[in-house]
């Protein structure tokens, strides 16, 4: 194993990985925030904690180190100074428009331990926890929604907020303002914890950046190629960005570009497509068909050089990644109720933790009994609550630090 950030695939043995424990967050879900919290439905929190804890038990039974968004965290804002600095662009990325309500947030939030005050970053800070009046029109107008700063319940979808390539890592900037400030954790986490980032390691995206793009969207298919996928949540701009800056300093050789649909189905191209095996994945059945790619390489003179193809998945895998063939394995197989079931609940979002060796979620028995014909050993969770979140064990999970192939 190597030291620190390396990750070369998709499929290497997982030697280290970043979770974040769901918690209180999810008890500021309620209906009339849905849409401003992105949810679909409201995880019953105690099984929910179960289930998640199973879930890190299993990665822990197979050898694979787990870090907690909570701890790694407290460890980068150790230092007096840093933690000041952390509160006070929290509470800018808040909204906060009255300075009588974000002076009372920053005392409110410096007086408590790091770690309390990392969790109540994430699971919201209420109007009822401070006796401050506001003069501005804006909190007026919103008098009555119960927070000054949201929760935020997405944030045990770790694979978004950044992803490690090669032997660095992108610090994402999010589409949605309501998932934007869970990247400064990582932020934080980068610059400051070197048990987590150490000293060397590349930032190939900053959180800073003006483009979103979202790690949902990023496959590391070999030691040569990234794939990403151009969706609702990543534009062409933060890709273009991401791929000059990676492809003239790292190992990396190419970028390809998956146009996926725009829709909330087809959110992150991990959700319709993931990576099991050497020559095997898992797709859902609706991008079996032609798709239009982008490929992004660089010239002797180091400028971009951009190509374009139509082809099925099939022939862009075999073509890119220089195999005899692949195995295309549908979600939910043949069966058209099978497939949509399943692929709600996230059916094709694997994430392998060795060649061959995949974490899945146990409700989706149809696909799962696929992969294990197939000659995929298969390990599930229960997954009743977190399912609720819209999304799998691989948006569940950030790895650090993967075996070279």
């Amino acid at each position: 194993m190597k030291p620190g950030i390396n990750n070369y695939s998709e499929i290497g043995k997982l030697n280290k990985v970043l979770l974040h424990r769901i918690g209180g967050e999810i008890e500021g879900l309620v209906p009339d925030n849905f849409e401003r919290l992105l949810f679909d439905d409201i995880p019953y929190l105690k099984v929910a904690q179960q289930e998640h804890d199973r879930f890190a038990d299993l990665l822990r039974e197979n050898d694979i180190e787990v870090g907690y968004y909570v701890d790694e965290t407290v460890k980068a804002l150790k230092d007096k100074s840093v933690r000041r600095e952390f509160i006070r662009k929290f509470v800018d990325e808040s909204n906060i428009y009255s300075q009588a309500v974000r002076e009372a947030l920053e005392e409110y939030l410096s007086q408590m331990t790091v770690k309390d005050m990392v969790e109540k970053v994430i699971s919201g800070v209420k109007k009822s926890e401070l006796n401050v009046k506001s003069n501005s029109l804006a909190d007026y107008i919103a008098s009555g929604y119960p927070y000054y700063t949201d929760p935020m319940p997405n944030l045990y979808f770790t694979r978004d907020q950044g992803a490690c390539v090669g032997d660095g890592m992108t610090v994402h900037h999010m589409s949605t303002a309501a998932r934007r400030r869970e990247v400064l954790l990582l932020q934080y986490m980068f610059k400051y914890n070197k048990d987590f980032a150490p000293d060397g390691s590349n930032l190939w995206y900053d959180y800073d950046s003006a483009y979103s793009m979202e790690g949902g969207d990023i496959l590391v298919l070999s030691k040569d190629i990234v794939a990403i996928g151009l969706s609702q949540r990543t534009t062409v701009a933060g890709i273009e960005e991401f791929a000059k800056k990676i492809l003239k300093n790292s190992t990396f050789k190419k970028i390809l570009v998956f146009d996926i649909p725009k829709c909330r189905a087809f959110m992150h191209l991990d959700t319709v497509f993931t990576m099991v095996d050497y020559d095997k994945f898992t797709i859902h059945p609706e991008i079996e068909g032609p798709l239009q790619l982008f490929e992004i390489t660089l010239d002797k003179e180091g400028s971009a050089h951009f190509s374009s193809m139509q082809d099925s998945l099939e022939n862009i895998l075999k073509a890119e990644l220089g195999l005899p063939s692949v195995d295309l394995i549908r979600c939910g197989g043949n069966d058209v109720q099978a497939a949509q079931r399943e692929q709600w609940n996230d059916g094709s979002n694997t994430l392998a933790i060795a060649p061959g060796t995949v974490v899945t979620y146990e409700r989706n028995y149809v696909t799962n009994d696929l992969l294990d014909k197939k000659g995929i050993k298969v390990l599930t969770i229960p997954s009743s609550e977190l399912s609720r979140g819209r999304g799998g064990p691989r948006c569940m999970s950030c790895p650090i630090n993967r075996d070279d192939l």
